[in-house]
């Protein structure tokens, strides 16, 4: 600490909380201890008496907790992101527009085993939108050894920002819903209620909808179709159990699709199937998506609208967490469920 006139102090370190009172009105802090001195706070330093100040002397190697979260925030931003602060050692990430939050997560580990550094983000694959906070940055103590920070700088340049946004693109959805009770007209079926509205609430756009027979033949027919019409993302309903007269599945391979995955460990949404016409996805959604507000296809769809290619194993991973604990007031995304 050194003491130093008010006006010999531009750019310096406060070393300790200043403190102003109103009389019968306010008392608090005016400036924060590791507050970094402007030339435009000399007149309120000199509104509560202060005309010098103890100031702290940053020696070589070590950064001001500002500073230093500026670094580390720009080490870890990948795309689609904006860096908002700092203040007291913190920075925020937030998203520049709706996306898919990627983390890598060995990498954030390894940022927060160095002393005195602490980044805390949204879970990997989380759906954020236009201004959520994906992340954020803090450095513990007012000044920090600037080795520390190279270290997270270099953990950051060798595999890339480890924490990005994928933007979500705007798919043309081609709908096909089997079973003879709707396609015979005794039922009507719910899919615009049920999964069109969650289709638009990401500027999706249904191009067609056909309701077709339990015929193996009819379905892949459909599923051709509705990608010769120009549609680039497929969604059948119905007919996804193991019951022997249940034969969408058989369609969609009739109609030259690869499966990728049938049978989930996610609860709603065990017979959720997954399956790839060229580059084209297709979800085969099961019953429980006209029961339960949230089930997997929840999970599913903002990775399909990213670009993402879900493996078996990814799907394995998500048994954890992939229980539903339907409670009366739903809160997702904001609960365990999918994390």
């Amino acid at each position: 600490m050194k003491k130093v006139k008010i006006q010999k102090a531009i750019g310096m370190v406060l070393g300790h909380d200043l403190t102003r009172i109103v009389p019968g009105s306010f008392k608090g802090v005016a400036f924060k201890k590791g507050h970094i001195l402007r030339e435009e706070d000399i007149p309120a330093l000199l509104d509560i008496g202060k005309e010098t100040i103890f100031v702290m002397e940053i020696p070589p190697g070590r950064l001001h907790e500002n500073d230093a979260a500026g670094r580390l925030a720009q080490a870890l931003k990948g795309d689609l992101l904006t860096l908002i602060g700092p203040s007291e050692g913190k920075i925020s990430l937030a998203a520049q527009t709706s996306g898919l939050l990627k983390i890598k997560v060995n990498d954030l580990a390894r940022i927060n085993l160095i002393p005195n550094i602490i980044v805390s983000t949204l879970h990997n694959n989380s759906l954020c939108l236009e201004g959520d906070t994906a992340a954020a940055t803090r450095i513990i103590p007012l000044t920090i050894d600037e080795k520390s920070i190279a270290r997270a700088e270099t953990i950051c340049s060798r595999s890339g920002p480890v924490v990005s946004l994928k933007p979500l693109s705007k798919k043309k959805v081609g709908v096909v819903v089997t079973g003879s009770e709707f396609y015979k007209g005794r039922v009507q079926d719910g899919f615009e209620d049920w999964v069109g509205k969650k289709l638009l609430a990401f500027e999706c756009t249904i191009i067609r909808k056909e309701i077709v027979p339990d015929q193996v033949s009819r379905i892949a027919g459909s599923i051709k179709a509705l990608i010769e019409s120009g549609c680039d993302l497929i969604i059948t309903t119905g007919g996804m159990s193991i019951d022997p007269d249940d034969v969408t599945r058989k369609g969609i391979r009739r109609a030259g699709a690869r499966i990728i995955f049938f049978g989930t460990p996610v609860l709603p949404g065990a017979m959720f199937l997954y399956a790839r016409l060229g580059e084209i996805p297709l979800l085969g959604l099961p019953a429980c998506v006209f029961y339960h507000k949230v089930t997997l296809f929840d999970l599913i769809l903002p990775l399909i609208l990213a670009g993402e290619e879900p493996t078996r194993k990814e799907i394995a991973l998500m048994g954890h967490g992939g229980l539903c604990r339907n409670c009366n007031e739903c809160r997702f995304p904001v609960c365990p469920f999918g994390k």
